[in-house]
Parts: structure tokens; sequence; C-alpha cells
């Protein structure tokens, strides 16, 4: 009990952290995952919270702005995030009928349920796997090479991706030996806040550029038309199983499930397939609709969830695009975490599979609990508040900050000239060629872990 009791501690207060900074940070349209919850989330790590905070911080990040980022989809027809992406159409199509309010409403519903399905399901689908665990582990190498071929082949940029990775891989195995040679030591974080914030760094390079800024000029303001505010309850409000249908309980539930399964597929396609499968088979534009906003928008929550515990768990190496990507600081954030040679060293072996499901269950019942609410009550107010009061600008120079001060605690001026050197290549790619960060995170990790042992092969 009294080691129970400050793990608790640790788990509430980094959920309630976690889960107020990224609802806030969900009602800011464009706000990509990659490039918000990763560095924060390595951030916290390195300011040495224990691992029960960290996960939970986590788990309420990702939870809480999967809900809120509806509100921007819905309510203003932009996107609150890369995952809000498939649900636009959908949303823009609820707003021309009329009922935008309905939309986020079942969006965001959908979402709570699929959150607290996924958690049990995809500690479920660890165990299960757990056995292979070994000798997964021990070709570990060989399979990240083989995983990065296949996410970059089912990227949209197909085989455009796969090739892609060459010279990638190549930047990354340059830039090591060069830090070896200069540092006595190799970069792990420099490279990830790079790929993580890659089209952040080519806007700024941009921006700096007197071309570059001609490409980013308006004529005038944008202009948003922000719906009407609509509250259709009375007395108290309504829960998830009062605000979605019998069967789109059950479709939003399926879908929580097949994707909490396919851990090895790309969230945007998921959420696309799973609206798709589900929302062709309900007759009525209009529940066909809805029942697409609940559903993929709670894949957008199953597929975070178990493309994070999954692996995690039963692995403890960084094998599905959502590992590989935002949730690459719980695997490998040196000096703290570690996969020095495929053998993890990271909440793989520090927490206990009944850990992740307890603390990862509480802390999306504390997301839910905090963002639910204000999700259905205080959406308009706090759209309208957004676009008029807080500035994208400032939030850029935030995050620019933090990437700028945590480079330097790794590696001083060099780990920062190599963090600006893959961001600009990695988000250039990202940006011209649709080779996302999955993809890249996947070749730094071919050429950290599989190209080692290749080369052995020829020596």
């Amino acid at each position: 009990m009294e080691e129970l009791l400050p793990m608790i501690g640790w788990a509430l207060g980094m959920a309630l952290a976690g889960a107020i900074a990224f609802g806030l940070l969900g009602l800011v349209s464009g706000t990509d995952e990659t490039a918000t919850i990763a560095p924060i989330t390595l951030l916290v790590i390195l300011l040495g919270v224990p691992p029960v905070g960290v996960f939970a911080f986590f788990m309420a990040a990702i939870s809480a702005k999967h809900i809120t980022h509806a509100i921007p989809t819905t309510l203003l027809g932009i996107p609150g995030d890369t995952m809000a992406a498939p649900l636009l159409r959908d949303a823009q199509l609820l707003r021309e009928l009329g009922v935008p309010h309905i939309a986020l409403r079942k969006a965001i519903s959908g979402g709570v349920l699929a959150a607290l399905i996924a958690v049990p399901l995809a500690v479920l689908f660890a165990w299960l796997l757990t056995p292979f665990a070994d000798a997964i582990s021990s070709v570990a190498g060989w399979i990240f090479l083989a995983a990065a071929v296949l996410i970059a082949f089912l990227s949209k940029s197909r085989w455009a991706a796969v090739i892609a990775l060459i010279p990638f891989v190549l930047l990354v195995l340059g830039l090591n030996a060069f830090t070896l040679a200069t540092l006595d030591k190799t970069l792990t974080v420099s490279f990830f806040l790079g790929i993580a914030t890659g089209p952040l760094i080519v806007d700024m390079f941009l921006a700096a550029s007197p071309v570059g800024r001609k490409t980013l000029q308006r004529a005038d303001k944008r202009r948003f038309e922000l719906a009407a505010d609509s509250r259709t309850w009375k007395g108290r409000m309504p829960s998830p199983f009062g605000v979605l249908s019998r069967g789109q309980l059950g479709a939003t539930a399926g879908a929580a499930t097949i994707s909490s399964a396919t851990f090895v597929f790309s969230p945007v396609a998921m959420t696309v397939l799973m609206g798709e499968l589900f929302g062709s088979r309900v007759k009525g534009a209009y529940q066909r609709l809805t029942t697409q906003m609940s559903v993929k928008n709670g894949t957008t929550e199953s597929t975070y969830i178990a493309e994070t515990l999954i692996p995690l768990i039963a692995i403890g190496l960084p094998l599905s695009p959502m590992a590989a990507s935002v949730a690459s600081p719980l695997f490998n954030a040196p000096p703290v975490y570690t996969i020095d040679d495929g053998v993890p060293n990271n909440l793989h072996t520090l927490l206990e599979p009944w850990q992740f499901l307890v603390f990862g269950l509480l802390a999306v019942i504390i997301a839910v609990l905090l963002t639910y609410p204000f999700a259905m009550t205080q959406a308009h107010r706090a759209a309208k508040w957004i676009m008029q009061k807080v500035s994208h600008e400032a939030i850029i120079g935030a995050f620019a900050g933090l990437l700028v001060v945590i480079s330097l605690y790794e590696g001083g001026v060099i780990a920062l000239f190599v963090t600006l050197t893959v961001g600009l290549v990695g988000g250039m790619l990202n940006k011209l060629f649709a080779v996302h960060t999955g993809v890249q995170f996947m070749g730094y990790y071919v050429a950290v872990l599989s190209v080692p042992g290749i080369l052995a092969l020829f020596a």
C-alpha cells in the first residue's frame, strides 16, 4: 500500500496535467499530435517524472485531444489535428444540414466509448502476443526493416515513400557518424525532435526566406463561420449512451475492437476504413453521417491507444506507426528510456501489465470527466475565444523554444544543428511527398538497429 499511494498520486496529478493541457490544445486547429504530444512527453520524461506518471500523462493527453479536436472540426469546418481530417467531410455535410452540434456530440461520444473499450482490449491483445516477445526481440533489426517498408508502402506515397527511406536512412547514418566523431556519442532525442517537428521547421525556414515567404502570405484575414450554439436537452447532461443510438453504440464498439487488434496499420487509414465499413451499412443520409462521425472519432481514440499499448506491453519496441511517432518517447528517450541493440529499457520493463490496465483506464477516465462535459456545454464559447484571442504564432514560438532547449540539453549546438537538418529534410519529405513522420521514425530505427546487422552479414 505504501508503494501504491505514491503511484496513484503521480498518476492522478500527471493525468490531470495531460488532460487539461491537451484538452485545451485540441481546440487549436492544425496542432499535429506528433509535433505537440511527443515533444511535451519527452520533456516530462527528461524532467524525471516516474514511469507511472509519464504513462498517465500520455494516455490522458491523447484521450483528451481526440475529444476536443472535434470542436473546431465540426463547428468551424477546420481539422483540429491530423486525425481529425477524416472527419471533415462528414462534419461539413452535417453543417450543411444545419446540425453541427449533433455532429460534435456524436463524435465526442464515440471517442469516449472507444477509449474506454480500447484500453482493456489492447492489454488483452498484448497479453496474447507476449509469449512471442523473445523471438520478436531476437530479430528486431529485421522486423524494423520489414515494418518500415510496410508502413511506407501503406502511406499515401506508396513506393515513393519506400524509396525515400534509402536517402533518409543514409542521412541518419551520416549524422550519427558525425556526432560520434564530434561529441564522442550518438544522439537520439535530437533526431526525434527533428522528425516530429519537421513541417514546423520547414514553415519557419519558408517564413525566413524572401522567396518562400510569398507562398505563406495572405491578402486578407482568413474567415470562418462558427456554427450557432444549440443545446437540445433539458436537465442533466446526457451521457454517451444517451447521445448514441443503439446501432451507433454497436458500430462504435465494433470499430474500436477491430482497430485495437490491427495495431500495425496507419491510424488515419483505419479511421477512414472503419467509417466506410460501418457507415455503408446504414440507410438514410443523416443516420449514415452521424454514425460515421461516432465511428471515425472513436477509431482515432482506439488506434492511438492500442498502437501504443500493444507493442509497449508485449515487446517494448516501437513496432507500429503510432509507437514509432507520437508515442516514441515512451520507448526511447535516452538517457532515461533506451532500446539499445533491440533490448528495451523503458516502460515495458518498468511497469507491470496490471499497471498499464489500471493507470491507463484511470488516465482515460480523468480525461473524459474533464473534456466531455466541457465539449458538450462550452464548445461554442471555447471555439469563439480560441479563434479571437489565441495567437497561432505564439503557440508555434513556444514549441520552437522547446525544441531549442531540449536539443541544447542533449548535445549543445551540434545537437541543435542535427535537429534542424533532420527537420528540414523530413519536413520537406512530409510536405512535398506525403512521407509522414511514422515512416521517418521507422527509417531512424532501420539506421540504428537494422543497418548494423545487415553490414555484419557482409563483414
